[in-house]
């Protein structure tokens, strides 16, 4: 039976990364695949208190329908934490989204039409890349280098392509755990208002810094209403309850809400209003210092196993926060056969070619650290570091 599938779907497959789970069934494998919080970080014992206590006061309201922008009080809170970092806005600019993932879609749904160009960080966020492959975007890459995008190159693509907007991850991107530095986001915005470029900024790991000064965001040096800001608290106290925000200038706010109302009506006011107490109470600012103490730990047991283990040929990045180390291997090293003989051994990773939108770059990895304590991270370093010397 033909069932009719839309032409844009015809060449979008799952996640990577999804499929790479369905290997992990196995409680013995060590995995490094993930892009996933520690569930230690999880205050499940404070939300669920939140929870009830909310349910008891307003749950009938919580439990109806809701509107598009989101709970009020929510909305408010993700307005302040916007404003703590530098971020000019009023209310009306601020939508709740359910997690920072539709965030993306909803300002693609906004300004893409087909084959409309937009310019990418090279390598970027699978997932981004799949929703911009939805919506038939033309994916132009941008390069990198330790402080994130090489602007000569940005601005080459922005004068070439004239694309509708530029997608940056700034802080401890995903995959390279790289940060854009301090005077290129500056320069950036400069760049992207000569050429009428918009920035659609994610950051869902700026508040996962375990080292060095924290940098203003992107957004905060917009003057003339040219960047999209999206964040999230899924990695700062829970992925499961789909919770982030969105700002951006009110023409495109208020496109981006009837996107979102076309696509889940709104964010779960019941979620909203958790994270909103969560964050009012002080609980963020009081346990989020925990995790990010725990990370450290881990990512300094990954950094210290790979160059231990680790080829000297291989070069790998030395992230000061996020979730991510990765790995650039010689040229001929295919990480994908890499992964076959891995997941052998018990270890797991995602190639690096995934996140590139052409492919390609088979001599490159991802590795989570933040899922795996730093005994198993030694382990399963060691072992990888012993598939890869198979392959030298």
């Amino acid at each position: 039976m033909s069932y009719g599938i839309a032409d844009r779907m015809v060449p979008l497959t799952g996640s990577a990364i999804r499929e790479i789970f369905k290997l992990l069934d196995d409680p013995d494998i060590i995995s490094f695949a993930g892009g996933v919080p520690n569930p230690d970080a999880f205050a499940d014992g404070q939300i669920a208190r939140i929870a009830q206590e909310l349910l008891l006061s307003e749950g009938k309201a919580l439990l109806q329908y809701g509107i598009t922008e989101g709970y009020r009080p929510f909305r408010e809170t993700a307005m302040g934490l916007m404003k703590a970092r530098g971020i000019a806005c009023s209310l009306e600019q601020v939508i709740a989204t359910s997690g920072a993932t539709q965030g993306i879609d909803t300002a693609c749904k906004t300004l893409l039409n087909e084959g409309d160009a937009i310019l990418v960080e090279s390598p970027t966020f699978l997932g981004a890349l799949q929703t911009f492959n939805s919506y038939e975007a033309m994916i132009v890459p941008v390069g990198m280098d330790e402080d994130g995008v090489i602007l000569e190159d940005a601005e080459d693509k922005m004068r070439r392509y004239h694309p509708k907007f530029f997608y940056v991850v700034p802080n401890f991107q995903n995959p390279t755990g790289r940060t854009l530095s301090l005077e290129r986001r500056r320069k950036l915005v400069e760049l992207a208002g000569k050429y009428g470029v918009m920035i659609l900024e994610d950051d869902p790991y700026g508040d996962l810094r375990y080292a060095g000064q924290a940098l203003p965001p992107v957004k905060s040096f917009d003057e003339e209403g040219g960047v999209i800001y999206l964040m999230s608290f899924s990695k700062t106290i829970s992925p499961g309850l789909r919770v982030g925000a969105a700002v951006a200038p009110q023409p495109v706010i208020a496109k981006m809400t009837v996107a979102k109302q076309c696509a889940d009506t709104h964010t779960p006011n019941l979620t909203q209003a958790i994270v909103d107490r969560y964050v009012r109470e002080g609980l963020l600012n009081e346990n989020l210092p925990h995790a990010l103490q725990s990370y450290s730990l881990q990512l300094r047991a990954m950094l210290g196993a790979m160059e231990a283990h680790f080829p000297e040929t291989a070069r790998f990045t030395r992230p000061e926060g996020g979730l991510f180390v990765w790995c650039t291997l010689p040229e001929g090293v295919d990480a994908l056969e890499l992964l076959k003989e891995a997941v052998i051994e018990k270890v797991a990773f995602i190639p690096g070619t995934h996140f590139y939108d052409g492919g390609g770059h088979e001599n490159t990895l991802r590795l989570n650290f933040s899922a795996t304590g730093p005994a198993r991270i030694e382990k399963g370093i060691e072992t990888l570091g012993r598939v890869i010397a198979r392959h030298m």
